[in-house]
């Protein structure tokens, strides 16, 4: 079975170590810097950051109107200002800092103490993963943009933000990849189907539902205003994900290589079905279905892509390219609720999906599958209905704290600031209303 960077987090809990294995100065010999190694997290990092900046601010720029695509744009670059100088104050300690407990790290690395100094237990640079989780941190709360597009505060997004990841991002990053209680029972998630995508899809449907629907919805929006921005942002995710999810095996490995295959394969996937679902459908293929269909294949994948073959990853793929079509009109229709961008529907429905799909299609031989979990405490490989139980408990627990947690911020960021902006200024549009610009000047 293939050991990652995150697993490593749990066997450094078991030995005593801080984190992903950071040891105290007083540790043994230290682990030789590779630089191959960091080049490649540092390469990684560069393409996660890529995935916000500018992949997801064009991809949900090009769906909403276009009176309120700055407003977006906006959105996604104060959440990666504000989650960035976070991360470095306390949110990496209370992330990988095991001397917490089970359920949330504790305050050694506040304000980077420590970070750089003795012995970490990897052979690149503590500070680079620093830098590569923030990049995590970055993108998962922007993810949620995409539930209240067009009608929320700004000042709004900016709270609901910061408490949204002292209480919930953070302590999940611990639960799964910090040492905390997921990783002690043995979860696979190798870069964020629990940890990323599994938190924001609910939390942007509990959102989207609190703050209510846009006007005329579900019947009188207006379609997308650039379907071409939205190519160019799926796109520059699709490549971007590669440092997300190949980055995550932590080196220039034959892992990282077969990681970067599975999740290409799941999109390519995804992509291909979800417009055979939507010609059946609608008798129709477009640009933004298509665009929609791959990122559903890449969030879906993301947490099998440490243990699935490249058959599995096929079949990854074409669950999510229907499934994940479909959740999209339960949840507009059935549910009546105005998740706008499908933040639920593609990432929290795909990121549970992966989840639950790696503990059958992960299994040693299964479609080139290269193994499960193994037990922390007996060091022994699990099958595949003991993995199957790790994973609906951990997951379980997460959808339980996102939502309730989502509920308390939004009552708080309401008592604070208010959520929702006014009726007149959602029709005249948030980018002249609320940052005093127009994205498109046509004299």
């Amino acid at each position: 079975m293939r050991t990652n960077i995150l697993s490593k987090i749990g066997v450094g809990l078991m030995v005593g170590l801080a984190g992903m294995g950071m040891a105290s100065a007083e540790a043994a010999e230290k682990v030789p810097t590779d630089t191959g190694n960091t080049a490649w997290m540092i390469t990684a990092t560069v393409l996660v950051l890529l995935m916000t900046l500018p992949g997801l601010a064009l991809f949900y720029g090009g769906l909403v109107r276009a009176k309120n695509v700055l407003s977006v744009l906006m959105h996604c670059y104060a959440i990666a200002a504000l989650a960035s100088i976070m991360w470095a104050i306390g949110l990496y300690s209370l992330a990988f800092d095991n001397t917490g407990g089970d359920w949330l790290g504790g305050f050694g690395h506040f304000f980077m103490n420590g970070i750089g100094e003795g012995d970490w237990g990897n052979d690149f640079p503590e500070t680079v993963m620093v830098m590569f989780q923030m990049t995590f941190a970055i993108i998962t709360p922007g993810l949620i943009v995409g539930a209240f597009v067009e009608r929320m505060k700004f000042a709004a997004v900016m709270v609901f933000t910061a408490l949204w990841l002292i209480l919930v991002y953070a302590p999940a990053v611990y639960w799964v990849w910090g040492g905390g209680i997921m990783a002690q029972w043995g979860a696979v998630d190798l870069a964020g189907g629990i940890v990323v995508h599994a938190t924001a899809g609910v939390s942007a449907l509990v959102l989207a539902k609190m703050i209510g629907p846009r006007k005329g919805f579900p019947s009188q929006l207006s379609p997308p205003h650039s379907p071409g921005l939205v190519m160019i942002g799926a796109s520059l995710l699709w490549v971007g994900w590669f440092g997300f999810n190949a980055g995550s095996q932590g080196g220039a490995n034959e892992a990282a290589g077969m990681t970067m295959l599975v999740t290409h394969l799941s999109a390519a996937t995804a992509a291909i079905v979800w417009c055979l679902v939507e010609r059946l459908q609608t008798g129709k293929t477009g640009v933004v279905g298509i665009a929609t269909g791959m990122v559903a294949g890449l969030a879906t994948i993301t947490p099998a892509s440490g243990n699935v073959g490249p058959m599995g990853a096929i079949v990854i793929g074409a669950m999510a390219g229907v499934i994940c079509y479909f959740m999209c009109g339960i949840v507009r229709s059935k549910l009546k609720i105005d998740d706008s961008l499908d933040v639920f529907a593609v990432h929290g429905v795909g990121g549970i999906l992966g989840t639950i799909m790696v503990a059958f299609l992960g299994v040693e031989g299964v479609l080139g599958g290269v193994g499960l979990g193994e037990n922390p405490a007996t060091g022994e490989t699990f099958t595949a209905m003991e993995q199957l139980l790790v994973q609906l408990k951990s997951l379980a627990i997460t959808v339980i704290w996102s939502a309730v947690a989502t509920v308390i911020i939004v009552y708080i960021t309401r008592a604070i600031v208010g959520l929702r902006v006014d009726e007149d200024t959602e029709f005249e549009g948030l980018d002249s209303a609320e940052h005093g610009e127009t994205a498109y000047t046509l004299d």
